[in-house]
């Protein structure tokens, strides 16, 4: 069946880039990731919408990095690159300079995430301002002006004073966030990327036990007009190419061969 809408031809554009996480801690991540480069991007837009969004992204930060203990999580891990680190340093043909700009902005942010001290999200916890709103967030439209007139009223002075305020908090978990952006780049440097061919549109992949595989990244060309379903776990993954039929109709699975580029980081 013939696409219901072609996309439209971009091939001076890089490639789309599809990442799956396999475990629930990847998983944490790339949330968390995702976040709080939205809260930074809506908290510069000069607009009241811009600041709504920001908070948005914020509350939603703070209902996943109050679930358990991740600032201890990311401590173990940056300890682990630091170990791993240190080990590389004695072997041959590594890129010296470049080893030790990576720890030492390792060691930077394990000082910056000891520093915060366990308590670090205690403010914004016993925020009533932030209470309140999160509150009202879960009923569908509960954060208009009559129903929260004290976030409306802060809403509407000059964006600097909005922005400045929202940086303040965003201090709290800025040395959580940057210490994440920073493993997540080493977990996607560690992978090598590969060419693949999905034979009808299906590909299946199997890990080595051993060297447990944290994250795919499928990478297509922007035109292809096809999109991955991937799921499994540390030890196998399956991926489905779709191919992409508009939004009125369905997307089904690609009957062609699909080449792609596949980068599995441990």
């Amino acid at each position: 069946m013939e696409p219901a809408h072609d996309p439209v031809a971009r091939p001076d554009e890089a490639p789309l880039v599809f990442e799956q996480p396999l475990n629930e801690r990847m998983r944490t991540l790339l949330r968390l990731d995702f976040l709080y480069n939205q809260a930074l991007y809506h908290n510069e837009m000069s607009s009241q919408w811009g600041s709504r969004a920001a908070v948005a992204s914020l509350l939603d930060i703070l209902a996943i990095a109050t679930r358990g203990d991740i600032r201890a999580d990311i401590l173990k891990e940056l300890e682990r690159h630091l170990n791993q680190m240190n080990v590389f340093q004695s072997k041959p043909g590594v890129d010296a300079a470049r080893l030790r700009t990576v720890i030492s902005n390792l060691l930077r942010l394990r000082s910056d995430l000891v520093a915060i001290g366990a308590n670090y999200l205690q403010a914004l916890k016993e925020s009533e301002f932030l209470a309140a709103i999160k509150h009202r967030s879960a009923i569908p439209g509960g954060t208009c002006e009559f129903d929260l007139p004290d976030y409306y009223f802060w809403l509407t002075p000059p964006t600097e004073t909005r922005t400045q305020a929202f940086s303040q908090w965003l201090t709290a978990l800025r040395p959580l966030c940057d210490a994440i952006a920073e493993l997540l780049w080493i977990t996607r440097q560690n992978g090598h990327p590969r060419e693949e061919l999905a034979r009808k549109g299906v590909y299946h992949i199997n890990f080595d036990r051993d060297n447990p595989v944290q994250l795919v990244r499928i990478a297509l060309p922007a035109d292809a007009g096809l999109y991955p379903e991937t799921s499994g776990s540390q030890h196998r993954c399956s991926v489905r190419f779709l191919r992409w039929n508009g939004l009125t109709t369905r997307s089904a699975q690609a009957e062609e061969d699909v080449p792609f580029v596949l980068t599995c980081c441990a």
